[in-house]
């Protein structure tokens, strides 16, 4: 039988993942539970209102390509398998209950069993019934109305979220971060463009499950910014084509290509290419040493504090001695416009040398050339030169 699921037509976006959705914890197997009672979105009206941010642009931000939206009349493709957004029954025979008696694991469900076994209860919303839905919660912002809109959407995060399930330790995790997605997409929706909403809300959960995969791929996280981002998602896939078209795929070609930087190429490369370690761990089972025992130090060594106190010694006295060889008019100028911390201005050097400040400036430039060429026949280079 043929089912019918909504057609993304695009890649994955990332979105900032914020609040919790809670799991439907276990209660009695003959007990009857409430609809989603742990999932009930919590909205005021001053967060209903519209955000900046559209699906759209998440995912432009991760830097996928252009993202087209679907006409009414395509929202819908065939596929194979049960339908699981027409018939309720057929979901029921993807998320099968499994009886106690006819189990023989020695756990028989566990929470995500339970998870799916609970949205499984609840039917998809006809075109009519989510348009009416959604007209509804866009007009009065009643909860209940956008609580069925997500109830009968948890189905979508599941399937979607199962794509990137190689990717994550934990499914149900994935899955919570998906259902905030839901959540912005139903506050945002707007049922007079003519698109279904799991259709517009598919960009809103991937943005949420990319993200959520994005921050928690590594111990030190990557995709900071969104040149990282754009690398983390094409890097593999840029080289594969460039490799098919015969070219070598050189960091330098590669950030020609994506618009990014090739030092931000190398440092993806070499961050994807190897895991995580420990400076604490042990090099040897059997040594004491650890990896930050051998990792270079970036603060100076005794020898070269040393040196820099030893020059800065030797520049303070050749000041001294070049302030020395000035007249009076040049030392005032030396001194309060060069040495100073907080410079004077010139016109407080005109007036306290009785000059204008055209004159003050071109003595100071004479200063200047003198400076220079005292600390050259003495240090082989300029002041601006000396490491101290």
């Amino acid at each position: 039988m043929a089912r019918k699921v909504f057609n993304p037509r695009g890649s994955s976006g990332g979105a900032v993942a914020a609040g919790e959705v809670p799991v439907v914890e276990a209660e009695e197997e003959d007990a009857t539970l409430d609809p989603l009672p742990k999932l009930t979105p919590s909205f005021s009206s001053e967060e209903i209102a519209e955000t900046d941010v559209a699906p759209v642009a998440l995912a432009q931000e991760i830097g996928i390509a252009e993202v087209e939206v679907l006409a009414p009349e395509e929202d819908l493709i065939e596929v194979e398998d049960a339908a699981l957004a027409i018939d309720p029954r057929a979901r029921e025979s993807r998320f099968p209950v499994i009886p106690k008696s006819e189990s023989k694991a020695l756990v028989p469900l566990d929470a995500l069993s339970l998870y799916l076994r609970e949205i499984s209860k609840y039917p998809a919303l006809t075109r009519e019934e989510e348009h009416e839905l959604a007209v509804h919660y866009r007009e009065t912002k009643d909860v209940d109305a956008a609580y069925k809109l997500i109830a009968s959407n948890l189905w979508l995060v599941v399937k979607l979220a199962r794509d990137y399930e190689k990717a994550t330790r934990n499914l149900l995790d994935l899955v919570q971060e998906g259902n905030i997605g839901l959540m912005e997409a139903v506050k945002n929706y707007d049922p007079y463009r003519g698109v279904r909403l799991p259709s517009y809300a598919v960009w809103w959960i991937k943005a949420y499950l990319v993200r959520y995969l994005i921050a928690n791929w590594r111990m030190v996280r990557i995709g900071t910014t969104q040149a990282q981002r754009k690398l983390f998602f094409n890097l593999k896939k840029e080289k594969e084509k460039l490799e098919r078209s015969g070219f070598s795929p050189t960091p330098k070609l590669i950030a020609d290509k994506l618009n990014v930087r090739e030092s931000d190429v190398v440092e993806m490369e070499q961050r994807m290419g190897s895991s995580d370690l420990s400076v604490d761990a042990p090099l040897q089972s059997d040594s004491d040493s650890n990896l930050l025992s051998v990792l270079p130090s970036s603060s100076a060594s005794a020898e070269e504090l040393l040196s820099q106190k030893q020059m800065k010694t030797m520049v303070e006295r050749t000041l001294r001695e070049f302030a020395s060889t000035l007249k009076e008019k040049e030392l005032i100028i030396f001194t309060e416009r060069m040495l100073a911390e907080d410079k004077a201005t010139l016109q407080d050097i005109s007036d306290k040398v009785k000059v204008s400040r055209e004159r003050v400036r071109q003595i100071e430039n004479r200063v200047r050339d003198k400076l220079k060429s005292y600390f050259e026949e003495r240090f082989g280079a300029t002041l601006d030169q000396l490491d101290f």
